[in-house]
């Protein structure tokens, strides 16, 4: 077994990169384009933002600013920390253990991931809040008060459960690559499963972590339906009422370039903490499965303790749901026609999903394998800016554009699915980025020595080595293309209706029947490829041993 001599602590087997040679200039140009269009928001932003002034910086920088910003800021490291934790412990335990019914676990803690953040929000304060299920069914035993679910406190909660997905599905990608002798070496050394996986599993999965991570802090940033509803004024909050009164677009675009220099920060601390160090192999390596941990007499509640994300995060919105389906239909309220709708919905998130992979590809391949500051990180580094917006931001930055440079596909589907990409765009870069940087370099140079091109050296072997890094970025996308709503709203042609606009429909009527029978089929259809995703990202990998 050909490993370093010391393989504790694990920094030490993690070497640093060299710098490569120029890259081909098709992968340059490509990759520059993407950024390019990343940064319309941005651009979009600061012509907005000129517009008004002096007046709308001061504005921005008064002390009531400060006040939001440290309360995102907040929510923003809560939420990133707790997510970062769950999602990591479901991957290894998924992943690195005989957990019973892996399969249907790992769909099941992926599925909160396409449920909106306002369906999610109002069903946790059906159960949880003041007046709910869960105080009724304590009132049984006497206990009549509880906590408020508002706040600081409800907000985590939601935000918690709807992005701790991004985390597992990142570090799932990357430990299908991890190369399962450095643990062993690690075990024989006399090491237990808890500081094998401290000292060597966290280590090398860093970037896939530290990626998570940053699209869980970028979604915070951006939501605005759970921080609405629970009342936890964040900066995406009060740009949504700067836009809804459009009384001073200037003053929300000046806002939102606040944001766009939180996501900034964001992205460095994420390139810092990932570091430079290498996380393949220096030489070939075990090409094996890893045997799974046995769990022992703690299987069963190592189970329990893994479903209570399920059952908070799915179950109990699934439930709520069904409930108001259930009264509904009871009380003859009237249904949605919703095959149309959700044709729409599958059809474009899956188009969103194919083309944010494949733009994905060429930009990770750049800050991986050519890692300058100028242009791999650098573009690497704007496609993230689009995330960390509220929806309604990008939709309308290419509104404007597509007015005024691209009037042929304003009001089109190629519109829409562009938003989706420069929106979704980072969570395909940083799962395809966390499973490229596991893969050694060595591989596509000799292939390369035996002729082939480039291009056929990235489809016949980096490709298929970082299958489950593509199929984990497809399935991030798919799910946010889902249910995303602003831009759906916006960009959409008139009369194209998906699942999330029915829901956004129903709800503001206050058709709760509606609203559950819509979310009901829009988490049963994104099961469907989800499933595929997840579950493929696992085949193609053992296919490709």
């Amino acid at each position: 077994m050909a490993i370093v001599s010391h393989v504790m602590p694990a920094r030490r087997h993690l070497l640093r990169v060299m710098p490569r040679e120029r890259p081909p200039w098709p992968l340059l140009v490509l990759g520059l384009l993407v950024g390019a269009a990343a940064l319309l928001p941005a651009y979009y932003l600061l012509l907005r933002a000129a517009d008004g002034g002096a007046e709308t910086w001061d504005h921005v920088f008064r002390a009531r600013t400060t006040d939001v910003l440290v309360r995102t800021a907040v929510l923003v490291g809560v939420v990133t920390v707790a997510s970062t934790l769950v999602g990591t412990l479901l991957a290894w335990f998924t992943i690195r253990t005989n957990l019973p019914f892996k399969k249907i676990i790992s769909v099941a803690v992926t599925l909160p991931l396409v449920i909106p953040s306002f369906v999610m929000a109002t069903t946790s304060i059906e159960f949880f809040g003041i007046g709910g299920v869960l105080q009724d069914w304590l009132g049984v035993f006497g206990m009549e008060k509880i906590a408020s679910f508002d706040g600081l406190r409800g907000a985590s909660l939601v935000l918690v459960l709807m992005t701790y997905p991004y985390v597992f599905l990142s570090a799932r990608g990357a430990l299908r690559r991890l190369d399962p002798s450095l643990e062993e070496a690690a075990r024989s050394m006399g090491y237990g499963p808890i500081k094998t996986f401290r000292l060597v599993t966290v280590p090398v999965l860093r970037p896939a972590l530290t990626a998570g991570a940053l699209l869980v802090a970028l979604y915070t940033l951006s939501d605005f339906g759970a921080v609405a509803l629970l009342r936890y004024e964040t900066f995406t909050f009060a740009i949504f009422n700067q836009y809804e009164s459009a009384l001073n677009r200037s003053l929300a675009a000046g806002l939102s370039l606040v944001l766009v220099f939180f996501a900034v920060l964001l992205l460095a601390g994420e390139g810092i903490s990932r570091g430079r160090a290498r996380y393949y192999r220096s030489t070939v390596g075990s090409i094996r499965p890893a045997a799974p941990a046995d769990l022992g007499p703690w299987k069963w509640p190592v189970t329990l303790m893994v479903l209570v994300p399920v059952v908070v995060g799915l179950l109990i919105p699934v439930g709520v749901l069904v409930w108001w389906l259930v009264r509904g239909l009871m009380r003859d309220q009237q249904m949605t026609a919703l095959l149309e709708p959700a044709f729409n919905s599958i059809s474009v998130s899956l188009l969103a999903a194919m083309a944010a992979v494949g733009l994905a590809i060429p930009v990770a391949v750049l800050a991986v394998r050519y890692r300058s500051w100028w242009p791999s990180r650098l573009t690497e580094r704007v496609t993230h800016i689009g995330f960390g917006l509220p929806g309604v931001v990008v939709a309308i930055s290419l509104v404007f554009f597509g007015v005024n440079y691209a009037r042929p596909v304003y009001q089109s589907n190629w519109l829409l699915l562009f938003g989706y990409v420069v929106l979704f765009l980072p969570a395909a870069v940083g799962a395809i980025k966390a499973s490229l940087m596991q893969v050694s370099p060595r591989l596509e140079e000799a292939a390369q020595g035996l002729g082939r091109r480039p291009w056929r050296v990235l489809v016949t072997v980096t490709l298929p080595m970082i299958a489950p890094g593509l199929f984990a970025g497809a399935a991030l996308v798919f799910l946010l293309a889902m249910k995303e709503l602003p831009a759906t709203l916006i960009l959409s042609p008139i009369g194209f209706r998906t699942l999330a606009t029915v829901i956004w429909d129903a709800s503001v009527d206050a058709f709760f029947a509606r609203t559950a029978a819509a979310s009901l089929l829009l988490i049963a259809l994104a099961g469907i490829p989800t499933a595929y995703m997840v579950l493929r990202g696992e085949s193609a990998r053992s296919n490709s041993r």
